[in-house]
């Protein structure tokens, strides 16, 4: 089981440079754990790219299609209390937008308060960074 941030999902559903290397990561353990808000996010994500003329409209609604079939099987963080303190906490230590302190900060619940117990999957540099030295390990899948 590994945790996801939205960065590292996104490349499973529409064709990026990094797709390839994100799908062997996930087919190597399929059990994703995300926050709430990564429908969301990646919904954001898709429809920006097909705002920019990245993706066309069947292109989309396969990519939206695969991520309502993502959504059935992953685990999702709920947002609390605690997770909406450890973001704060996280935005004050560390160079993080609002989003990416959520992400860490339910990454951190998923771990039960011991990131050394479960991996990160995100593409997200900044992210990374944080994560890493809040003591998980960081899985950051590159083009194959």
């Amino acid at each position: 089981m590994k945790f996801w941030d939205s960065s590292a999902v996104v490349p499973l559903l529409v064709g990026e440079p990094s797709s390839s290397g994100v799908l062997a990561e996930y087919l190597r353990d399929p059990e994703v754990v995300v926050w709430w808000a990564t429908e969301v996010e990646c919904v954001s994500a898709m429809a920006r790219l097909e705002r920019d003329g990245s993706i066309v409209m069947p292109a989309l609604s396969e990519a939206l299609g695969r991520l309502d079939a993502l959504a059935l099987a992953w685990h999702e963080v709920q947002p609390t209390d605690r997770i909406r303190q450890v973001a704060i906490r996280l935005l004050r230590v560390h160079s993080l937008r609002a989003a990416d302190a959520f992400q860490l900060a339910a990454a951190i619940a998923a771990a039960e308060d011991q990131p050394g117990s479960l991996s990160l999957v995100t593409l997200d540099s900044r992210l990374a960074g944080a994560a890493e030295r809040e003591g998980f390990r960081v899985v950051s899948p590159i083009a194959m």
